[in-house]
């Protein structure tokens, strides 16, 4: 019998921060300026300086989730009885705050929306009542007006949700002869190998598709990014908590940290001083810079969460559960929040301090006070019904699991 898988706190805990981060990001798109950076509502007191801190993460910070989903699945279905259980159980994880999100906690982001816009007069029941319904609003009233609905920030549990049914009933073929020999040449890569060659596919998904296919979150018009999410999904599934390729990437931490600064610093300056109208070959190259730093930015992040998180913190169970239903609820609470304070003209200081206080203190408050506590709250926002008890870490079955 095989010895069992040790717990890898690094893994949950860097599931924990890509998660914050999020919700830093979310709120910082409510004040960052430009063209390029428009959001569901924005602030009066727009700062084009956090373009490039946004950019910085904006390009890696997805990808990063979606890795850890994969690995998190390998880990699950290690302990499952079957994939058959296992996608009845992922289904009813990732669906069903899906939906709830949508018909409850997401309403508020359109409506907000398109009272900034003005295309609707105060009365958020009467709005409501119209969403439910599915009658429809004015064309560009909102992202998604066209469906209807919205799934807003929830497309993630989408996306999700097909890549794990897609990967379930096709896993066994990675315990085939053949299979093994694939996943050996992948985990046997090293130094500056892992850096680059991980990357190629990215950077031929971008010269092929990228210009087709700009990205929508739309589940069936995304034809760029379901390529690149579900091959670094891949990519996390096969990882797993292979030793040696986690302690080449924890060795290599400082080479990789240097080599991701030195890629944005190129692409950065590229993106400044390039033309719109660009030769193909231009094109390509500012591509290749870009999906070389995703691949890289993220071989940093495992090497120094593995070097730095791989311990049993005090606060990690805790804050592993509230993962899911913060994520749920952030960016209602942001866009709500914002759009009441921009209306009180406090300043660039005031305000920003305010929506961050309120975002996490109503994350925190309902989170604390009433999903946990409430049996039938809790699968509406991703945990089991069940809590489990603090002193054990719930088993990362997807990134978003409680």
């Amino acid at each position: 019998m095989s010895a069992p898988t040790p717990r890898r706190h690094d893994i949950d805990a860097l599931r924990v921060i890509a998660f914050g981060t999020l919700i830093l990001y979310h709120l910082a798109m409510f004040y960052v300026g430009g063209e390029d950076w428009g959001w569901h509502v924005k602030s009066h007191y727009l700062a084009d300086w956090l373009q490039p801190p946004m950019l910085m993460l904006n390009r890696w910070r997805m990808e990063l989730l979606f890795l850890i989903s994969g690995v998190a699945l390998s880990l699950m279905l290690g302990k499952s009885p079957s994939p058959g259980r296992l996608a009845a159980s992922r289904s009813a994880r990732l669906l069903i705050p899906l939906a709830f999100g949508m018909a409850v906690v997401i309403p508020i982001q359109p409506y907000c929306q398109m009272l900034a816009k003005q295309v609707i007069a105060p009365g958020f029941w009467e709005f409501l009542l119209r969403y439910w319904s599915g009658r429809g609003f004015p064309p560009d009233a909102y992202g998604g007006w066209e469906h209807g609905w919205t799934w807003n920030h929830l497309w993630y549990l989408a996306y999700l949700w097909v890549y794990t049914m897609l990967l379930l009933p096709v896993a066994w073929l990675f315990d085939t002869s053949a299979g093994r020999r694939l996943r050996s040449q992948l985990l046997s890569l090293r130094g500056n190998a892992l850096m680059l060659l991980p990357a190629i596919p990215f950077v031929i998904y971008a010269w092929l598709l990228q210009s087709r296919f700009p990205q929508t979150n739309d589940l069936l018009h995304d034809g760029f990014m379901h390529p690149v999410y579900f091959t670094i999904f891949l990519y996390g599934y096969l990882l797993g908590t292979e030793r040696g390729l986690w302690d080449e990437l924890k060795r290599r931490r400082w080479h990789s940290l240097g080599f991701a600064a030195l890629l944005f610093c190129c692409y950065y300056v590229a993106l400044e001083i390039v033309d719109d109208d660009l030769p193909a070959w231009q094109l390509a190259a500012i591509r290749t810079l870009r999906w070389t730093y995703v691949w890289v930015a993220i071989c940093t992040a495992l090497g120094w969460s593995h070097q730095l998180l791989n311990r049993p913190f005090r606060w990690l169970p805790y804050a592993s559960e509230a993962v899911f239903p913060w994520y749920v609820l952030h960016q209602s609470l942001i866009v709500g929040l914002g759009f009441w304070l921009s209306a009180l003209s406090l300043g660039p200081v005031v305000e920003p301090l305010l929506l961050l206080a309120g975002t996490v203190a109503g994350c925190g408050l309902l989170h604390h006070v009433l999903i946990r506590r409430i049996g039938w709250l809790r699968p509406l926002f991703g945990l089991r019904r069940q809590a489990l008890p603090h002193r054990a870490l719930p088993a990362p079955a997807v990134i978003l699991e409680g």
